[in-house]
């Protein structure tokens, strides 16, 4: 089968893990009326992606293909607690988990390599956390997908969700949301020429006003997302 058929299949807004019922803190920015158009969802999404999902996610889905290449299961562990230590939030490190966990079920029957039950051991086991960018990581590797294509995939994936989840919150129309969408493609491209080759200094870099709106989310008074 062809890479590009894997990595839509593995980047399809639809795989029932569960990311609908995550909004990652941006629940949080609609209440407080800080994103309120596409104008602020703009600086929103450009922000989160350039300084927090660059940083963590996709350098982890970026470091982790390489470890699978060089079959360095050390690597592969470190780098998912290194993962599990930076996300502060409590509600973000579990519906990553969560999220992860929902993605090896669907592709751990249908991978059967080496790598995925060795996977599948350590997380029931408890050896491993099983973050989702770890696993998506791994699960383009293992699937042949080039690198630049998991990675402008990720990309793609991380910033429909989110306008997905802005249409809802805000609201947007769907005419906006696919506006926003466009003007946000060439920051994917350049996002993606970073993550190739990470800055390993800025791994888990932290961004307070991000973790701060994701842990006032847990105390909403109300809330259609999980986080």
């Amino acid at each position: 089968m062809s890479s590009q058929l894997q990595l839509l299949h593995l980047c399809d807004p639809t795989l029932p893990i569960g990311g609908f019922s995550h909004s990652s803190g941006l629940e949080t920015y609609t209440q407080k009326e800080i994103v309120n158009s596409p104008e602020t969802m703009k600086v929103y999404l450009t922000q989160i992606l350039s300084n927090t999902i660059l940083h963590n996610e996709a350098a982890f889905v970026s470091l982790v293909y390489e470890a699978c290449a060089n079959q360095n299961w050390d690597r592969i562990m470190e780098l998912d607690s290194i993962c599990n230590a930076s996300k502060l939030p409590k509600e973000i490190r579990n519906a990553s988990q969560k999220l992860g966990t929902r993605l090896m079920k669907i592709f751990n029957p249908r991978i059967q390599s080496t790598l995925t039950f060795q996977i599948e051991e350590a997380i029931k086991n408890k050896e491993l956390f099983g973050h989702y960018c770890i696993l998506f990581g791994i699960y383009a590797h293992e699937l042949k997908i080039p690198k630049k294509e998991a990675l402008e995939g990720f990309f793609y994936n991380t910033a429909i969700s989110y306008i997905t989840n802005a249409v809802k919150l805000i609201p947007l129309s769907q005419d906006s949301g696919q506006k926003l969408l466009f003007e946000i493609l060439p920051l994917l491209e350049q996002l993606t020429e970073k993550a190739l080759v990470p800055n390993e200094v800025l791994l888990g870099k932290s961004s307070v006003g991000f973790d701060i709106r994701s842990m006032q989310h847990e105390n909403l008074y109300s809330r259609l997302y999980m986080s």
